[in-house]
């Protein structure tokens, strides 16, 4: 599998890195194992986790997912052929991420805490890249790229990007973090963690966690050219539009199983103009003579500032379609059609 570098970094990553965040909640042990060994047969040497995982989070499964591939880690011995990344959260109300019932934030002693827990869970003395979840400041918007501007207050005791990257410059230094890196940031966030780098001795920001797919290409914005040009790849989530893009969901399908069978909690694709884009892209795939789910991670892995696509699966099956996409190249005539389809339709679900 195609081998990209991860920021400016020695660390070489595949072009899809296997998503963990069912690990706990829609799937076993078992059954996590099971997917860890085929995505590593098959070339993913990526894995992404968080100490959020699994989803949805609550208090009784928290840090199951790390706990997961940490036994997985301690069975196969493959801790150092596998690039390793995982998350804190950013700031929250949710109170059962810390032993004293403390909300979330990024404060020195939350981020020293988080990463010790996830070096236990993941049964290692090193994380490979560390990532912010989400912002500690308020954002207009979960995801950082609204299509409409909504203000957001400032919160009180608000953690500065600086002081952040002091935290994980300390955690570079003791040799338990390898990288840093960011999710669900903004344009004007991510050049602000590019700057403190080179005003202040504070590790760079390797890469960015967004979702980007079909129906949100709002990345490309402003921050695909960040990523260009300061060399902090995108590792995209939600590709697959959270299954939408698959086709599972049309005509109100609601499959056993589904996350949204199960959550019901995917109102960000749930959009009467979405509906009509998701068709519009099932018809191309067929036109063509493509799996739909594989035409969506290719081309997502096509775009000149990815990293590598996150794909995540509750089925063995569903994990190998995913997986056979690394090796699909789309014609130019099906990206131009996309492009059509995205002029018509725009950013249906950002």
């Amino acid at each position: 599998m195609e081998q990209r570098r991860l920021g400016r970094t020695d660390m070489h990553v595949s072009s899809l890195c296997l998503g963990t965040m069912t690990f706990g909640e829609q799937n076993t042990e078992a059954e996590g194992h099971a997917q860890m060994d085929y995505a590593f047969e098959k070339g993913i040497n990526f894995f992404d986790a968080a100490e959020l995982y699994p989803i949805p989070s609550n208090r009784e499964t928290q840090g199951r997912t790390e706990r997961i591939i940490g036994t997985w880690f301690e069975k196969t011995g493959h801790r150092d052929k596998v690039v390793m990344a995982t998350k804190v959260v950013g700031r929250t109300v949710m109170d059962w991420f810390r032993e004293n019932g403390q909300t979330g934030e990024l404060s020195r002693s939350q981020i020293e805490f988080a990463v010790d827990r996830s070096l236990e869970n993941l049964k290692t003395d090193y994380i490979d890249l560390y990532q912010i979840h989400w912002p500690d400041r308020n954002v207009s918007g979960f995801g950082s790229n609204p299509t409409r501007w909504k203000d957001a207050e400032p919160v009180e005791n608000e953690h500065s990007i600086q002081s952040t990257l002091e935290v994980m410059g300390d955690l570079v230094k003791a040799g338990k973090v390898r990288a840093v890196g960011v999710s669900n940031e903004s344009s004007w966030g991510t050049m602000r963690y590019v700057t403190a780098s080179e005003l202040y001795d504070v590790p760079r920001i390797a890469s960015i966690q967004n979702a980007y797919s079909m129906v949100n290409r709002t990345f490309e914005t402003g921050l695909a050219e960040i990523a260009r040009r300061e060399d902090v790849g995108l590792l995209a989530y939600s590709s697959l539009a959270q299954g939408y893009l698959t086709g599972k969901y049309r005509n109100g399908a609601l499959p056993a199983g589904a996350r949204k069978t199960l959550f019901n909690k995917m109102q960000r694709y749930e959009h009467p103009r979405t509906f009509e884009a998701v068709d519009a892209y099932f018809e191309l795939a067929q036109e063509a003579g493509l799996d739909p789910a594989q035409m969506a991670l290719a081309f997502a892995k096509s775009r000149s500032f990815m990293t590598s696509v996150i794909i995540g699966a509750t089925r063995m099956d569903q994990l190998e379609t995913d997986v056979a996409a690394a090796d699909l190249v789309l014609s130019g005539d099906v990206l131009e059609k996309i492009d059509a389809i995205h002029q018509q339709f725009g950013n249906t679900a950002p």
